[in-house]
This record gives structure tokens, C-alpha cells and sequence, in this order.
């Protein structure tokens, strides 16, 4: 008889959202560090941030800065929107005349998209049990500012609803 163990989490994970604009390296590293986040997954498709002020936001120097922090660096492509997908966002910041920078929520059609391509076929479940067996406070990340104009919203709230977990959203404000 052949016995399989899977390593779940004992507890119930806490999640969070943080982007890159807006915050300055101390105080994007300070505000994971308050929120005790353990466990940090980058959600982008590209891991590259342009403009000196986010370099700290860059793979190399933002999974080095990370590591002497003692927080565990995941990197999860599939979870970032199709190129199609953003072009289509690209066309409707362009009609209301905003930069991706300004955007502060995402159109109908990059929601439903979004929800197409990567939500439905997310098994939320099997997504946790991939991370660390300690994963306690878990932060996705990408870019932008606001959490309403970034998909990190959309996946921590199908998250949140599918699993009864917990959100907080840290932003520059805080």
C-alpha cells in the first residue's frame, strides 16, 4: 500500500497586495516587514520596472533585498494577464486619456478577461499548498499603485472569496 502525504497549511493564511509606484525601496520594504509578510509572489509577466526610482523593483534586486529580509521570493507568470489582455486595457487608458501610472481601476473587459483566462481555471486550493508550509502572510505583487487598477485585485479577492481568507491592501498612503 503506497501512502501519500501532501503538505497543507495548518492555519489560515493572510493575504495581501502591494505594488511598486509610489512607494520608495525603504518604505515598500518597511510597509512588507510591518504587515510581517513572509511569503512574497510576483504575479508580473515582465519582472523589470522602468525608472531609477524602481529599480529596488527589478527580479535581481527586489529577490536579494527579500532574502536578507528572510522572506520567501515565488515568481508566478501564469498569473499575470495575457499580452492580449493588457493591450485591451492599453486601448481603453488610451481613450479615457490615462497613463497605466494614473489608472486607478481596470475596465470591464480586462475583469472579464481576466477572470476567463486565469480565474476559472485557478484552482485556489492547489495554489496555496504550493507555497511554503510556513506561508502565513503572503503578499502578490506588481506595479501598480492602486490595487482596483492591477490584477493582484482580482486574484486576491477570487483568493479571498474561494478560501474565506483575509485581504489588506498596502499601498503608499499607508
Amino acid at each position: 500500500m503506497m501512502i501519500i502525504v501532501t503538505t497543507m497549511m495548518m492555519h489560515k493564511p493572510h493575504l495581501f497586495t502591494i505594488g511598486a509606484y509610489g512607494f520608495a525601496a525603504d518604505s515598500f520594504f518597511a510597509a512588507l516587514q510591518q504587515a510581517h509578510v513572509d511569503t512574497f509572489c510576483d504575479i508580473r509577466r515582465r519582472r523589470g520596472v522602468r525608472g531609477a526610482e524602481y529599480a529596488f523593483a527589478n527580479s535581481q534586486r527586489l529577490q536579494q533585498r527579500l532574502a536578507a529580509l528572510g522572506i520567501h521570493y515565488i515568481y508566478r507568470q501564469e498569473l499575470a494577464p495575457s499580452i492580449a489582455i493588457r493591450h485591451a486595457q492599453y486601448a481603453v487608458d488610451a481613450q479615457q486619456k490615462v497613463t497605466k501610472r494614473q489608472r486607478t481601476e481596470l475596465s470591464s473587459a480586462f475583469v472579464d478577461a481576466y477572470t476567463a483566462e486565469c480565474l476559472q481555471r485557478l484552482d485556489a486550493q492547489q495554489l496555496l499548498t504550493e507555497f511554503p508550509a510556513d506561508a502565513r502572510n503572503i503578499a502578490f505583487f506588481c506595479v501598480e499603485r492602486d490595487p482596483a487598477a492591477c490584477h493582484r485585485s482580482l486574484l486576491v479577492a477570487y483568493l479571498a472569496n474561494a478560501l474565506d481568507l483575509a485581504v489588506t491592501h498596502l499601498t503608499p498612503s499607508q
